[in-house]
C-alpha cells in the first residue's frame, strides 16, 4: 500500500503501467494534487432558505461508503473520474476541472438497490446540515429539492447506474454515481481516466503520520481508453483521439467541439472527419427534436462555462462549423432549424457580452454545406425568436436510455 513499502515506486519515479497497459501508478507530485482535492471543502448550495453545506470530498466519500455498507450494500472501490482526473495526471492539460466525479462501485441488481442507494444519499445530507438546524421535520423529498440538482437512473441490458448530482451554483457540481456495469466509460482519450481511491482514503483513516515522498500510499490510475500512456500522451500534447464515437450518448459532439475551441487538436484530420459525421449522427438521434437540442445547448453552456464565457460565442461558431460540415443524417430543413439554432444563441451570447446591442429583429443567414450541389439552391433567412432559460430543476429520476 505504501510507496515506501510493498514495493511501490521510488520516489519520483514516472507512471508505471501494469496489466495491459490500462493502469498506472501515480506519482508523489499527483498523489499530493489528489489529496488536495479530496480536502477541499466544496460547498453544496441550497435552495430557497436552505443553508449552504461546506464539506470535503473525501468526508463525502467516507460517510455515503459507510452507510451503504451498513444497508448491506458493499462498495468495490470508489474512483476519481472525469476532467478532475485529469487535472490530477497533468495539472497544465487545459481542459481544468470543474465537477467532481466520484465513482462508487456496486451492485444494483434489482429496483430496491436504486432506491436504497437514493436513500443513503438523502441521510447523508441530513447529516451534513449543520448544528442548530432542526432536522426533525425534514423529509428526503424536502432534501432533493433543496440540494440535488439532477437525478439519473439507468436500467437496461448493458447499463446499471445512477447518478446524484449535488448543487453547486458555480458549476462545480459533486456528482455521486453508483455504477453496477456501464458500457461505455469516457468520450475523449483525455478524459479517459479514473484514479482509485480506496487506498489514499484508508491511509488518511490509519495512519498516524502525515504523507511525506517517501512514506505515502501507492494510488492507481486506470485509463477506460485502453492505453494508459498512449492517453496520458494525447492529455500532454493536447490531442483528440477517441473510437467509435456512435457509443456516446450524444455522440460525444459537444465535448468534441469544446476540445477544439481549447486549442486541442485531432489525432488524424482525416479520420476526425468521418468521425464528425458519426457524432452528429448520434447526437440527432438521441436529440431529435428542435426544443430538446436548443434546452441541451443552453445547459452545457450554462455548466462548462463559468469563468470562461468570453470563450461560449468561439464554442458555437465551432459547433456550427461541425454540424454544417458533418451532419448527413437530417432531412434539409432539420439541418436549417438546427443551424439557426447555434447561430441565434450565438447572437445572444454576443448581446449578453454587449458586442451587439440587442438581439431583437437580428437576421441570421444561413450557408449551405460545401457538398451542396444544386444549381437553384437558395439562401435561407430567419428572425431570432425568444429564447427558453434553462434553469428547470429535476424533481424525479430522469431516463436515460
Amino acid at each position: 500500500m505504501l510507496a515506501a513499502a510493498a514495493g511501490g515506486p521510488a520516489p519520483g519515479a514516472s507512471e508505471q503501467r501494469s496489466g495491459e497497459g490500462r493502469f498506472s501508478v501515480l506519482t508523489w507530485e499527483q498523489v499530493q494534487r489528489l489529496d488536495q482535492i479530496l480536502g477541499e471543502a466544496v460547498p453544496i448550495h441550497g435552495r430557497g432558505n436552505f443553508p449552504t453545506l461546506s464539506v470535503r470530498p473525501r468526508t463525502i466519500v467516507q460517510v455515503v461508503r459507510s452507510r451503504l455498507e451498513k444497508k448491506g450494500i458493499a462498495v468495490h472501490n470508489v474512483r476519481l473520474n472525469g476532467s478532475a482526473a485529469s487535472h490530477v495526471l497533468h495539472q497544465d492539460s487545459g481542459l481544468g476541472y470543474k465537477d467532481l466525479d466520484l465513482i462508487f462501485g456496486v451492485d444494483l441488481k434489482t429496483e430496491d438497490v436504486f432506491q436504497l442507494v437514493k436513500d443513503v444519499v438523502m441521510d447523508c445530507l441530513l447529516d451534513f446540515l449543520p448544528e442548530g438546524v432542526n432536522k426533525d421535520k425534514i423529509t428526503p423529498m424536502t432534501l432533493k429539492e433543496a440540494y440535488v440538482q439532477k437525478l439519473v437512473k439507468v436500467c437496461n441490458e448493458t447499463d446499471r447506474w445512477s447518478l446524484i448530482s449535488l448543487s453547486n451554483n458555480s458549476g462545480k457540481n459533486v456528482e455521486l454515481k453508483f455504477v453496477d456495469s456501464l458500457r461505455r466509460q469516457f468520450e475523449f482519450s483525455v478524459d479517459s481516466f479514473q484514479i482509485i481511491l480506496d487506498s489514499l482514503l484508508l491511509f488518511g483513516e490509519c495512519s498516524e503520520n502525515p504523507m511525506a515522498e517517501n512514506f505515502h500510499p501507492t494510488v492507481t490510475g486506470e485509463s477506460m481508453y485502453g492505453d494508459f500512456e498512449e492517453a496520458m500522451d494525447h492529455l500532454r500534447n493536447r490531442v483528440i483521439a477517441t473510437r467509435n464515437p456512435e457509443e456516446i450518448r450524444g455522440g460525444g459532439l459537444l465535448k468534441y467541439c469544446n476540445l477544439l475551441v481549447r486549442g486541442f487538436k485531432p489525432k488524424s484530420e482525416v479520420d476526425m472527419k468521418a468521425l464528425q459525421r458519426y457524432m452528429c449522427s448520434r447526437f440527432f438521434i438521441d436529440f431529435s427534436d428542435i426544443g430538446e437540442q436548443q434546452r441541451k445547448l443552453e445547459c452545457y453552456l450554462q455548466s462548462h462555462f463559468v469563468g470562461m464565457e468570453s470563450k461560449r460565442y468561439d464554442y458555437l461558431m465551432t459547433l456550427h462549423r461541425v454540424v454544417n460540415e458533418s451532419t448527413v443524417c437530417l432531412m434539409g430543413h432539420e439541418r436549417r432549424q438546427t443551424l439557426n439554432l447555434i447561430a441565434m444563441l450565438a447572437v445572444r451570447v454576443l448581446a449578453e457580452q454587449n458586442i451587439i446591442p440587442t438581439v431583437t429583429n437580428v437576421t441570421c443567414y444561413y450557408q449551405p454545406a460545401p457538398y451542396v450541389s444544386e444549381i437553384n439552391f437558395n439562401y435561407y433567412v430567419t428572425h431570432v425568436q425568444p429564447f427558453l432559460p434553462c434553469n428547470q430543476s429535476y424533481p424525479t429520476w430522469l431516463p436515460c436510455n
